[in-house]
């Protein structure tokens, strides 16, 4: 009786191993957070020693800033999309659902980006993601401010009111996921833009 034969089993390249351990390290950092999460438990998901993961990335630190690094590109470039395009209200519009979309399809990113980096990892944060944005938003209020005959150096104000809007609402929705993104999308450009549209010149507190 002859023996089967055996099957060589699949041997991944440097690039395919790369991703796999960032994969792992995005789902565990996720799931635990960077303190909890240890080398060795990423290594045995990934059904390696742990110098090899050193060997990619130096450590935990240099995955995590490369997981950071990765999820800050994707979500930047869709905001950044957003909002160099179409008119104004639709930029809202993308803006508040691009974020939404990328919590629904990235989660686990998202779960990283929200939570505190390690104190030694590079400025990679999730607030420094939103100055990003606040800035643009600025630019393009500053524009319409300007236009309408109000005072352009309460802008960056104003975006940072609007980015903070829509952040808040996004790490709401990452845990209870109703209703849907586009609705709640719908209800943030509600309050956006109708606050914009009727804006007051010199806005005043009511006082008693």
């Amino acid at each position: 009786m002859t023996e089967p034969e055996k099957v060589p089993r699949v041997r991944m390249t440097g690039t395919q191993r790369r991703e796999q351990l960032i994969e792992i390290g995005r789902s565990l950092f996720a799931e635990r957070g960077y303190e909890a999460t240890s080398v060795e438990e990423i290594a045995v998901r990934a059904s390696v020693s742990k110098p090899v993961v050193y060997e990619h990335f130096g450590g935990k630190e240099g995955l995590y800033a490369v997981i950071v690094d990765r999820e800050m590109s994707t979500l930047l470039q869709m905001i950044t999309s957003s909002l160099s395009q179409n008119r104004s209200r639709v930029r809202v519009e993308r803006v508040a659902l691009a974020l939404l979309t990328y919590v629904e399809d990235r989660t686990d990113g998202f779960r990283i980006l929200v939570r505190d980096s390690p104190v030694a990892a590079p400025d990679g944060k999730y607030s420094s993601l939103l100055n990003d944005a606040v800035s643009q938003v600025g630019h393009i209020l500053a524009s319409d401010f300007t236009r309408r005959g109000f005072d352009a150096g309460f802008a960056p104000l104003y975006a940072q009111a609007l980015v903070g809007m829509v952040s808040m609402t996004a790490q709401w929705w990452l845990d209870v996921r109703e209703p849907s993104k586009e609705v709640v999308a719908a209800h943030v450009v509600n309050l956006c833009w109708n606050g914009l549209t009727n804006l007051e010149a010199v806005p005043q507190l009511g006082g008693e």
